[in-house]
C-alpha cells in the first residue's frame, strides 16, 4: 500500500463537546493546533505530517479519529479522495446530531477505513484511519442501536452501546453489580444477556425486571438469570449483599466522579473476582476531562491494568469509564 500523508487531522464528537475535546488536546500535550470547527467536527494541525500509521492517540471525547484528506462539495468527489480505503463508512450531521449511516460488516484489524462526514448540502469531509481492537467498528462510533420500548430507562442504551463500542463480552451466568440500578435499564440488558444482577439503590426497580426477582441471595438459583435487589444506599450495601462470584462492578450513579470512584474501590475490596468495571461518569461540566489522569490512577490503585475513557454517542455530560484486570 503507498504512503499517504497529511497536516491535518479531524475528530468526530458529539455536538456540544467541541470545546472540552480541544481542551483535551491541549492537555494530552499533543501539540496540534485547531484549525477548522463545526459542531461535531473539529480539525488540528500538527508540526510534522500525519501518516495513516502515527501513533493514534486515545481522545475520550472524539468518537473517530481521522487522517484529513480534505473537503469536497459533493459526497462524490469526497468517496473519489478515498483511493486507499478498503471500506468507506459514512456519517452525517443530521438533527443536531453527529449521526452515523448503517453499513454492512465490520473492518478487520489493520483494514484502511474511509470515512466521507457529510456536515451540510455541499460540505463533506474525507478522513482515512486504520481498524483496530481499541477503536468502535461503526461508522462515526455510532452504532446505531434503538432502545426496546420496554426498557424502563436510557442506561439500557447505554450499556449496550458501551459494549459494542469497547468490544465486551459477557458470559451467561456470570454475576454483575450495579450501583445505581433503579429503574433497571442496565439490568434488563443484562438479563437478557443470561447475566444475573445485584443491584443497589433504594428506589423501586421497573416490574419487567422484578420478573427476575429473586429474594434471598444466598439461594440464587443456577440455571437462570436472576435479579437481587438490595434496597438500600451504597455506602451501606454489605458484603453478605453481595454475595460470592461477583466479576463486575458497573454504575450509572447520580453522583460527583470522586464518589463513584470510592464506591468502586469499596466494593472491589468486598469482592476481589472483580474483573472489569464500567462506570458511567456524570460530569457537571465536560471541562472536568482534565481530571482523567486522576480517574485512571484512581483505577489503577486498585489494581486494573487496562483503563480507557469514551464519551459515546449516546451520552451528554457522561463518559464512559472501563477497566479491566488484564
Amino acid at each position: 500500500m503507498q504512503s499517504i500523508e497529511s497536516e491535518f487531522v479531524f475528530a468526530l464528537c458529539n455536538p456540544g463537546s467541541e470545546k472540552a475535546l480541544k481542551l483535551e488536546v491541549e492537555t494530552t500535550s499533543l501539540g496540534w493546533r485547531l484549525s477548522y470547527q463545526r459542531r461535531g467536527f473539529v480539525t488540528f494541525k500538527g508540526d510534522a505530517p500525519f501518516t495513516l500509521d502515527s501513533p493514534t492517540p486515545e481522545l475520550a471525547l472524539a468518537r473517530r479519529y481521522c487522517l484529513s484528506l480534505g473537503k469536497s462539495t459533493t459526497r462524490e468527489e469526497a468517496e473519489a479522495r478515498l483511493t486507499m480505503a478498503s471500506r468507506i463508512q459514512h456519517a452525517r450531521f443530521f438533527e443536531r446530531k453527529l449521526q452515523g449511516i448503517p453499513s454492512s460488516g465490520s473492518p478487520t484489524l489493520g483494514e484502511a477505513v474511509g470515512t466521507v462526514v457529510e456536515l451540510g448540502p455541499h460540505e463533506f469531509w474525507s478522513g482515512l484511519h486504520r481498524h483496530s481492537h481499541r477503536l468502535s467498528p461503526d461508522p462515526a462510533g455510532d452504532s446505531g442501536i434503538t432502545m426496546p420500548e420496554e426498557s424502563p430507562s436510557r442506561a439500557w442504551l447505554k450499556l449496550e452501546e458501551a459494549a459494542r463500542f469497547f468490544g465486551l463480552e459477557f458470559k451467561p451466568g456470570e454475576i454483575v453489580v450495579e450501583v445505581g440500578c433503579a429503574p433497571g435499564g442496565v439490568v434488563l440488558a443484562l438479563l437478557r444477556r443470561g447475566v444475573s444482577v445485584v443491584g443497589v439503590d433504594p428506589a423501586r426497580m421497573a416490574d419487567i425486571v422484578l420478573k427476575a426477582a429473586i429474594e434471598n441471595r444466598q439461594q440464587a438459583p443456577t440455571d437462570r438469570p436472576w435479579f437481587f435487589h438490595s434496597r438500600k444506599p451504597a455506602a451501606l450495601a454489605s458484603k453478605r449483599d453481595l454475595g460470592h462470584g461477583v466479576g463486575w462492578f458497573m454504575s450509572d450513579m447520580n453522583q460527583s466522579p470522586d464518589v463513584v470512584l470510592k464506591e468502586c474501590a469499596r466494593f472491589c475490596r468486598m469482592c476481589p473476582d472483580i474483573r472489569g468495571v464500567l462506570i458511567t461518569l456524570k460530569l457537571t461540566d465536560l471541562t472536568q476531562i482534565t481530571e482523567k489522569a486522576k480517574w485512571f490512577a484512581a483505577l489503577a490503585a486498585i489494581g486494573f491494568t487496562d483503563i480507557r475513557l469514551q464519551q459515546l454517542a449516546v451520552h451528554h455530560k457522561e463518559l464512559a469509564l472501563l477497566a479491566t484486570r488484564d
